[in-house]
């Protein structure tokens, strides 16, 4: 039997007292989630205006939340793939400590309440986008793309690049091309970062049947796309400080720490290293904090400046 087609993962008989706290919790997928609150924070922090700090923090919440919602979506649509992968099999579903309609339940509840929330709490367009949000993750990228075609993670990286813009929408109540930079830098970060660690789990995605990069292309294709990737990612951290969101000194920041980036992804290109792909993927967590992190740094001192 295909492990893509049969979503009717078995529970184990034996020891199964039904989930914890802690087991709600991990299907929310909390490091991700930490990813979103504070690209959804810089979103809102570099965003002109201003929100009352409670209806700012209202806000963050809801988009917290909402990612959340969609993680528990994901992980119940994909819990025959998850039973597969050494990454994957100890999360709740394919554990067996909950069933799959809890996880859905949680998901769809959480998703309603969270748009709902945001759109009472700041406006309705940024409810609007972090429906659309919850939306494209749950169902154009784990439902459609994930399983269908090896620019899964491309298309459907749209869905982690929009926090910041739904964050901008919230305080200013429209788009414009600032958080569109943002959503550009996370849109252009996502391939290398997750193709980064498909080379690593290579064997565990051929197994699952998901049609990652490495799995399709081979080892060499995807290691050459990274490295495009990253010579396109690298620049466009830096444009902030030549359209006035940002100053020279967060440029010459991006610049050295967007160099590192295309180094790190050159070595792997030239080595054929996945120990080097692995220290890439850290990287890339690290690179993203520190860009918005930078960000936020610089308007901060550039408000105690003024």
């Amino acid at each position: 039997m295909s492990v893509t087609s049969d979503h009717q993962i078995a529970s184990p008989t034996d020891g199964f007292s039904g989930p914890s706290v802690g087991d709600f919790w991990a299907l929310l997928k909390p490091r991700v989630m930490s990813l979103v609150i504070f690209t959804g924070f810089a979103g809102m922090y570099l965003a002109p205006g201003s929100l009352h700090p409670l209806v700012f923090a209202v806000s963050l919440f809801a988009i917290a939340a909402g990612a959340g919602a969609s993680g528990a979506i994901n992980q119940w649509y994909d819990r025959d793939i998850d039973a597969v992968m050494t990454r994957t099999k100890n999360r709740p579903i394919p554990a067996g400590v909950m069933i799959p309609a809890e996880a859905l339940t949680m998901g769809l509840v959480i998703s309603a309440l969270s748009v709902l929330l945001l759109g009472l709490a700041a406006n309705w367009l940024a409810a609007g986008l972090l429906a659309f949000t919850i939306f494209f993750y749950a169902v154009i990228y784990t439902i459609w793309l994930k399983r269908s075609t090896p620019q899964n993670i491309v298309i459907g990286g749209a869905a982690g690049a929009l926090p910041p813009l739904i964050g901008w929408a919230a305080v200013t109540g429209g788009i414009s091309i600032e958080p569109l930079l943002l959503f550009g830098i996370i849109f252009i970060w996502t391939p290398p970062h997750f193709w980064a660690l498909a080379l690593v789990k290579n064997d565990d995605y051929k197994a699952a049947g998901v049609p990652m990069l490495p799995v399709v292309a081979g080892h060499d294709e995807t290691r050459k796309q990274i490295l495009i990737y990253a010579l396109i990612l690298a620049p466009l951290a830096v444009v902030p400080s030549f359209i006035g969101m940002a100053s020279w000194i967060y440029g010459g920041f991006a610049s050295v720490a967007g160099a590192i980036f295309v180094a790190m992804s050159w070595r792997i290109w030239a080595s054929k290293s996945n120990v080097l792909a692995m220290r890439l993927f850290a990287y890339s967590i690290l690179y993203l904090f520190l860009i918005f992190l930078a960000l936020v740094l610089d308007q901060f001192v550039a408000g105690m400046v003024l």
